[in-house]
């Protein structure tokens, strides 16, 4: 079956979500990961949505982090400081998180673009929780469109901490030990971050997506997996999941 972007990248997300795994997210792309997880592979995912939903068995795609359906059939109706808690207490496998920048160690801008935090070139939404996400989960997941606008050499805000400057940075910080940026899911490839250096290091690059495409939209150096691969695309099971239940109207999967 033919796919867009935008339903590679969630199938792909997707399948990082392991069984009896716990996942905190927000609305979007990261929900519908989810979701089609919990449908396919993971029947015993659990989500959560900083709102308070925690484990609902979701009917349909919700449309904030509030909506009534992040509580359907849920394990509890709880508040975001239970939420946030849970993450504290390091019981949380994955969030997803977003941003406007991204550095080539997973750090991530949603507050502002510019030099003068008071009087910035674009305000944007901020945090909310996502420097508590980013700080407290296991491991962090980003899907995002590819340009290098948004991945940059240096970002103009550390909204959401990921390597910080590298190897250590993230312990000498306070934070725990093992956490940190996962995969970043693009329109070109799948990036994860190398052990050593904590740059981000490409696994594998989209069907029909050269090499030379991805260092073009890239604001800094990439490393590049030894056993670089070819990544699989959305089985028929997959988009038909996607499609039929996950995002029937396509208020996610429309806008690629």
């Amino acid at each position: 079956m033919k796919h867009n972007d935008m339903e590679l990248m969630i199938c792909l997300a997707s399948r990082y979500l392991e069984d009896n795994s716990i996942v905190v997210v927000g609305t979007g792309a990261p929900c519908a990961a989810a979701m089609l997880a919990q449908r396919v592979y993971s029947p015993r995912l659990m989500i959560m949505f900083e709102a308070g939903g925690i484990g609902p068995l979701l009917p349909s795609m919700p449309i904030s982090v509030g909506d009534s359906r992040t509580f359907y059939r849920a394990l509890a109706a709880s508040s975001m400081p239970e939420v946030m808690e849970t993450c504290q207490r390091g019981l949380v496998d994955y969030t997803f998180l977003g941003g406007a920048q991204i550095d080539q160690y997973g750090n991530i801008n949603s507050t502002m673009i510019g030099t003068d935090y008071k009087k910035p070139k674009v305000r944007l939404p901020g945090s909310g929780g996502a420097n508590d996400l980013a700080s407290l989960c296991w491991k962090t997941m980003m899907i995002t469109p590819q340009d290098p606008k948004r991945f940059t050499e240096k970002i103009d805000f550390i909204t959401s901490p990921g390597y910080l400057t590298g190897p250590g940075a993230r312990e000498e910080a306070g934070l725990p030990p093992g956490s940190g940026p996962y995969k970043v899911i693009t329109n070109l490839c799948v990036i994860g971050f190398d052990e050593e250096t904590r740059r981000m290091k490409v696994e594998s690059t989209h069907p029909g997506i050269e090499k030379e495409k991805i260092i073009e939209n890239t604001g800094f150096e990439l490393l590049w997996d030894d056993n670089l691969t070819i990544s699989d695309p959305p089985s028929d099971e997959e988009l038909r999941c996607l499609r039929e239940e996950v995002d029937p109207y396509k208020y996610i999967i429309g806008r690629a």
